[in-house]
């Protein structure tokens, strides 16, 4: 959903959440969750990796950028679009190359 449309008491499914679409909620169904309530408190790197190992593909970066933006949402934080993350995850996965 347009994160310009998210109404946090209204998070019914997956699709209900900032940046996430039938696709995107397909994916979050594969790694086990159920229901965005889940979301909370979950690392979206570990869920990033963990999504890599299950389709057997790296998956596109901005998938990380959406995971982030998702349980930073989840956790409280205002609904934003997913690529307002990419200088941040870019920056978290360049000090993890150190």
């Amino acid at each position: 959903m347009n994160p310009s449309k998210v109404d946090r008491r209204r998070l019914q499914q997956f699709t209900d959440l900032p940046n996430v679409g039938k696709a995107f909620a397909e994916d979050l169904r594969q790694l086990g969750f159920s229901a965005p309530a889940q979301l909370k408190d979950q690392d979206p790197v570990k869920l990033y990796n963990r999504l890599c190992v299950l389709t057997g593909t790296r998956q596109d970066p901005c998938v990380l950028d959406t995971l982030i933006s998702i349980t930073r949402f989840m956790d409280g934080d205002k609904p934003r679009a997913w690529w307002e993350y990419t200088a941040e995850r870019k920056a978290m996965m360049a000090a993890r190359m150190k």
